[in-house]
């Protein structure tokens, strides 16, 4: 299974052997299925898995084959992805009486973090886990994706760059926005649980 037979693979797609492409499934599923487990809701990351398919399917034409096909496919599916975020995005407030006990005492751990090393540190605990759904909840789409793979999955700019099909100075430009973003939503809902 190598770059060139997934090159013969998608030449013989193209001509018209459509069934073909159910070869390129099996072989890479679990590969798009794994990406779009980090980056979507786990109970949609099939559909998200599946609507990368159709459209690396779409989009064989535009395969280079200079390139690995699954880095190919990697950043289609790291696009469906971000495309889910974005439909599905819309700006809420969070509820802070949805939150945990043990989410609260988290918020109050990190309202009393003097410094950027003990927030860190603090965001690392179990219970942060629910504090940070709610803050990404609050992010559009495009910043949601870029915290998710710089900050929190540990791509580098240009790795990010090339999964989003953006270029790197977007990506660092908008990695650190939305870090900022990322700061100011969890400081308003620590400022909410102060304020109870």
């Amino acid at each position: 299974m190598g770059p060139g037979e997934d090159s013969e693979i998608v030449h013989r797609v193209v001509a018209g052997d459509v069934n073909a492409f159910e070869i390129l499934v099996k072989r890479y599923r679990g590969l798009v299925f794994g990406i779009a487990l980090r980056y979507v809701p786990a109970d949609r990351a099939e559909d998200v898995a599946q609507e990368a398919f159709i459209a690396a399917f779409r989009s064989l034409g535009t395969f280079s084959h200079a390139s690995l096909f699954r880095h190919w496919l990697s950043g289609i599916t790291v696009r469906c992805c971000y495309g889910f975020w974005r439909q599905h995005y819309r700006r809420k407030e969070q509820i802070l009486s949805s939150l945990s006990e043990d989410s609260k005492d988290w918020l109050d751990d990190v309202l009393s973090a003097a410094s950027s090393d003990a927030f860190e540190r603090e965001v690392a605990r179990k219970e942060a886990g629910e504090i940070l759904g709610h803050a990404l909840g609050q992010l559009s789409a495009k910043d949601r994706m870029v915290v998710a793979m710089v900050h929190l999955e540990g791509l580098s700019m240009n790795e990010a760059a090339a999964r989003l099909g953006w270029s790197s100075m977007a990506v660092k430009v908008r990695a650190h926005r939305s870090r900022q973003k990322l700061r100011r939503v969890i400081t308003r809902l620590l400022q909410a649980n102060r304020d109870r």
